[in-house]
């Protein structure tokens, strides 16, 4: 028999910083980065490029810190070496597994990672290691879901993978609303008419110029990734000609 074919070659995975806290209130909680290291590997072994992008939330956020009376640039780059810290123990996790990464960063600092270089990344891809880009998009006031957004379309991915704590996009948010309901499918455009907390408004158009679908779904529920790039119908889908 036959192993299941993946839908796509080359993905972005976006994974928040809180997904990396586990139950703790902060930091990062060790047997969850391994968790998701293996939900990674498991794609991995099936031959697709991934590269991932990591945000900081876990350790702090510039928005967060503008507020406690950080300067907003300030904390905006704070925000962006957190995502650094969390991208190399999310790699040294994926590599215990046996899978090569590597990380680049968007703020160069040379004896920790590589810089961000598209055509090197490419190669990466090309040649079997996962890429974790981090530093966000490596200028303040854009968010690790805007830096996905643009990774994905400067690696020509065919999918941004955005992982959450919940199945999909909602019509509001379940945690409070007991009669909110799953969207499987909707239009970029109904996104941003109806401000649908699924990414930034910089990431849902830059994912319409190029048609990146979006799928959104449950980091939590174990081999969700892998059924994610074998196309199984899961989560919530956000592309071009999609409709409730």
């Amino acid at each position: 028999m036959n192993p299941a074919q993946p839908r796509y070659h080359r993905v972005m995975v976006k994974l928040s910083g809180e997904a990396l806290m586990g139950s703790q209130p902060f930091g990062i909680e060790p047997a969850v980065v391994r968790a998701i290291a293996g939900e990674l590997a498991e794609v991995a072994v099936l031959g697709v490029q991934i590269a991932v992008v990591v945000g900081g939330g876990n350790i702090i956020r510039g928005v967060s810190a503008h507020e406690q009376g950080i300067d907003r640039i300030t904390g905006d780059s704070m925000g962006m070496l957190a995502t650094v810290i969390n991208a190399l123990a999310l790699s040294s996790a994926i590599e215990q597994l046996g899978v090569p990464t590597r990380v680049q960063t968007a703020i160069e600092m040379n004896e920790v990672a590589e810089p961000f270089i598209r055509r090197r990344a490419i190669r990466h891809l090309e040649k079997g290691r996962m890429v974790l880009f981090a530093g966000g998009t490596g200028n303040p006031f854009f968010t690790t879901d805007s830096a996905a957004a643009l990774r994905a379309n400067e690696i020509d991915a065919e999918v941004l993978m955005k992982a959450t704590k919940v199945d999909g996009i909602y019509t509001a948010d379940p945690a409070i609303d007991a009669d909110a309901k799953l969207i499987p499918r909707l239009s970029y455009q109904e996104v941003l008419k109806r401000g649908l907390k699924v990414m930034d408004a910089a990431a849902i158009s830059l994912c319409m110029e190029s048609e990146i679908p979006i799928q959104v779904f449950n980091i939590r529920r174990p081999g969700i990734m892998k059924q994610v790039v074998l196309g199984d119908d899961v989560g919530s889908r956000v592309g071009p000609g999609e409709a409730e």
